[in-house]
């Protein structure tokens, strides 16, 4: 138990740099987790996709959320072709379950993942959560950033899209 308490520390630690770049604002406001997104700049197909899904007033809501944020990279690992597929129109409802799929409602925090095994999404499906020495993963995901604090909630950012079953 103490050492994945450690091991959570230390991705705090490592992530520290991110966290505080992403907490500017005014009078020392936070942003929300849509404008601490669109601002690190790793994230523009997560913001494109959540334009397209008409999710943004939602994610700049009161919340708290916590958003499991795949990368561009991690978008980019997705078979060619399912982005502009899931950015069609029509395909929209599609669009937003996988997005949704991604938020926890709350705020789940590193230190919290060693209390808990799963998370239920908005999108209504459960997470996998697990942690072993200093990775944490959520499902098939790797935590590669957590506790990236917005006004609104937190992020952690993931290397892998997560699909609902």
């Amino acid at each position: 138990m103490i050492k994945r308490i450690a091991s959570v520390f230390t991705l705090i630690i490592t992530t520290m740099t991110f966290s505080m770049l992403a907490q500017a604002g005014h009078h020392g406001m936070k942003k929300d987790v849509v404008d601490v997104a669109v601002e690190n700049g790793s994230f523009t197909t997560l913001v494109t996709a959540v334009k397209a899904a008409g999710l943004v007033d939602t994610l700049k809501g009161d919340g708290p959320f916590t958003v499991f944020a795949p990368t561009d990279e991690a978008f980019e690992k997705l078979p060619e072709g399912t982005v502009e597929m899931l950015l069609m129109p029509e395909n929209k409802d599609k669009l937003i379950a996988v997005l949704t799929y991604h938020v926890v409602a709350g705020k789940v925090m590193a230190a919290d993942v060693v209390n808990i095994d799963s998370a239920t999404t908005v999108q209504g499906g459960m997470l996998a959560v697990s942690s072993s020495g200093e990775t944490v993963m959520i499902n098939n995901a790797k935590v590669v950033a957590a506790d990236v604090k917005a006004s609104n909630g937190v992020i952690h950012v993931v290397d892998t899209v997560l699909l609902p079953k």
